[in-house]
């Protein structure tokens, strides 16, 4: 998907969407923000200083977290393994690494899977275990690709508290997802982007009210 002049900003303690059908630039919009895919022209700034000749390792360290759409955990490893082989990558002393890993484990409620290998997770709990992986870098701008894919209704419900508690904490989160409802139930803003452009920006309530919102991307009936 080719990008034409599309601009978009997220704010530190705000919750942003990209939205749009299939094929819009979701997926590369996001690639450019982390370092996947080098835009032509234009640049990308973080916090106010541009990015774009970054590779993605530098972009991470800069503070930039990102999950996947596709699955990540180490299926054979543990819970606590899969966030240890990321902590080793890590410059902190043992101790240090064991006291992060204590954390990220009581503050995500994995604790008490700890010893259990992923393979054996529920998806929602996979999903935990992923944006935890994201999390071990403390970043400051968390780019979210289908955070809701393929997981129950209580697992979105969980994953929604985890970014509104990061929301809180201060960091700008980037979302984009295909279940539409219960993304516009978190953001503070969101863009419909289509072929590539920004097709409409605002809150909630303005896009589902918006005309070309609705006749491009939501449809008719959509509502909250």
């Amino acid at each position: 998907m080719v990008l034409d002049g599309l601009s978009l900003a997220a704010a530190p303690g705000e919750v942003t969407a990209v939205l749009g059908p299939n094929g819009a630039g979701k997926t590369t919009t996001f690639s450019m923000v982390v370092g996947v895919v080098r835009p032509d022209e234009g640049d990308v700034v973080y916090e106010g200083h541009p990015i774009t000749h970054l590779a993605m390792h530098e972009r991470a360290r800069l503070g930039i977290g990102y999950l996947t759409q596709e699955p990540s955990v180490f299926r054979k490893l543990t819970v606590e393994q899969n966030l240890l082989a990321i902590l080793e990558t890590c410059r902190m002393s043992r101790d240090e690494r064991r006291l992060r890993l204590n954390y990220l484990l009581d503050e995500l409620d994995l604790a008490s899977l700890a010893k259990s290998r992923a393979y054996t997770l529920s998806g929602g709990e996979k999903r935990r275990l992923e944006i935890t992986r994201a999390l071990i870098t403390s970043p400051r701008l968390m780019l979210l690709d289908e955070p809701f894919s393929g997981i129950d209704p209580i697992a979105v419900y969980e994953v929604q508290k985890i970014v509104r508690r990061l929301k809180e904490r201060g960091l700008g989160i980037l979302i984009t997802d295909h279940n539409v409802r219960e993304t516009l139930k978190l953001v503070d803003r969101a863009y419909v982007i289509h072929k590539g452009e920004v097709l409409c920006e605002g809150d909630a309530d303005f896009l589902v009210n918006d005309p070309k919102a609705r006749e491009i991307y939501l449809g008719p009936e959509f509502n909250l």
